[in-house]
């Protein structure tokens, strides 16, 4: 299992203080593979982009109505966090349904 997010972000060190077998990609630093960040946004469309991050904060208005899935391949730290990819799914967010279907109680 694999938690695509941010070293330093409260929700994902939650997540992983619950997920001992989870091993932490940091996007910032390793970025999203092209793969997974297709699939996510197969899954969740828009929703992965975080709009309410610094980083969103710090963009212009220009570069805000670019594409979402080309904002997140440039700014990995534009993605919603935490993201989670187990061997046959994706989660996004840290909330009770991610919790309930990855048996955290």
């Amino acid at each position: 299992m694999i938690l695509y997010g941010l070293k330093n972000c409260d929700t994902c060190r939650k997540a992983l203080k619950n997920l001992p077998d989870c091993q932490l990609s940091d996007v910032r630093a390793e970025g999203v593979p092209e793969t997974v960040l297709t699939d996510a946004f197969a899954q969740f469309g828009d929703r992965l982009l975080n709009t309410r991050s610094t980083t969103w904060r710090g963009l212009s208005a220009e570069d805000r109505d670019r594409p979402p899935f080309e904002l997140i391949r440039e700014h990995p730290a534009l993605m919603k966090r935490p993201l989670i990819k187990t061997e046959d799914a994706l989660y996004l967010g840290w909330d009770k349904s991610t919790q309930a279907a990855l048996g955290v109680a």
